[in-house]
C-alpha cells in the first residue's frame, strides 16, 4: 500500500521536473550586454579634501588618516578642515615641536584654556574639540575690532573673512592677526613649516563660523 502511495507523488513530481528543464533550460549570463557608458560617474569629495590631496603637503596616507563626508562652509567644514591640515585629523599626535593632538595645541595655549595635563588631553578627543571651541571664542573676542572692521577687505591679495581671521589665529595667535591686519599684510609670520598668516587667512575663508560667540574667559571644561 505504501509504495502505490509513493508511486502517486514521485512519478508526477519526475515529471514536472522534466517539463520545467525542457520549458527552461539554464543559460549563461553574457556580461558584454552590461555597460557603464551614459551614466553619471562624475563622484566628488570635499572641496577642503580635494585641495589638500592635490597640493604638494600631501604625502603618503597613513592608517590613521581620515576623510570626512561634504562638510560644506559650516562650522563643523570649518574645524574638520583646519584639523585636517593640522594633523590629518589625529587625535593622539605630537609634532616635532611638542604641539598636541588634533589641532596641534602648544602646552602654554592649553594653560589658557585651563587644561594642565598635556598628557591626558592628549588622549582625550571630546577635550581637544572642547579646547578648539574654546580657543575660537577667545581668539573671536580678543579680535571682534578686527573682524568688524577688515572682513570684507582684500589684504595681502587675501579678502578678509571671519572664518579666516579664526584659522590664522589659531596658527599665530590673536595678537600677530592684528599686526597683520593692521600693517595691511606687512607683518606676515609664518610657522616652522613655512605656512603663513595669509596662507591661513585665504585657506580657510568663508566658512560659517556664526556660532563661534566671543568669550573673553572661554575653559575647556569637560
Amino acid at each position: 500500500m505504501l509504495k502505490k502511495i509513493t508511486n502517486y507523488f514521485v512519478i508526477p513530481f519526475a515529471i514536472c521536473v522534466i517539463l520545467l528543464t525542457t520549458l527552461f533550460p539554464k543559460t549563461a549570463v553574457d556580461m558584454t550586454n552590461f555597460s557603464t557608458a551614459g551614466l553619471e560617474l562624475n563622484y566628488t569629495v570635499s572641496e577642503d579634501v580635494a585641495l589638500l590631496l592635490n597640493s604638494e603637503e600631501t604625502t603618503t596616507p597613513k592608517p590613521h588618516d581620515k576623510f570626512f563626508p561634504y562638510l560644506g562652509k559650516s562650522y563643523l567644514g570649518f574645524k574638520e578642515a583646519l584639523a585636517f591640515k593640522e594633523s590629518r585629523g589625529n587625535y593622539f599626535t605630537v609634532n616635532d615641536f611638542g604641539y598636541l593632538g588634533k589641532y596641534q595645541f602648544g602646552a602654554e595655549t592649553l594653560k589658557l584654556l585651563g587644561v594642565y595635563n598635556p598628557e591626558f588631553f592628549l588622549y582625550t578627543p571630546e577635550l581637544q574639540e572642547k579646547a578648539f571651541l574654546a580657543n575660537s571664542e577667545r581668539n573671536k573676542w580678543i579680535l571682534r575690532k578686527d573682524i568688524a572692521r577688515f572682513v570684507g577687505q582684500e589684504i595681502h591679495g587675501v579678502t578678509v573673512t571671519e572664518s579666516g581671521i579664526l584659522a590664522a589665529a589659531h596658527l599665530a595667535g590673536p595678537g600677530s592677526v592684528k599686526k597683520f591686519l593692521r600693517t595691511f599684510g606687512e607683518y606676515n609670520l609664518s610657522d616652522a613649516y613655512g605656512s603663513s598668516i595669509s596662507y591661513y587667512m585665504k585657506r580657510f575663508s568663508g566658512y560659517d563660523t556664526s556660532s563661534i560667540k566671543p568669550n573673553q574667559k572661554a575653559k575647556a571644561n569637560l
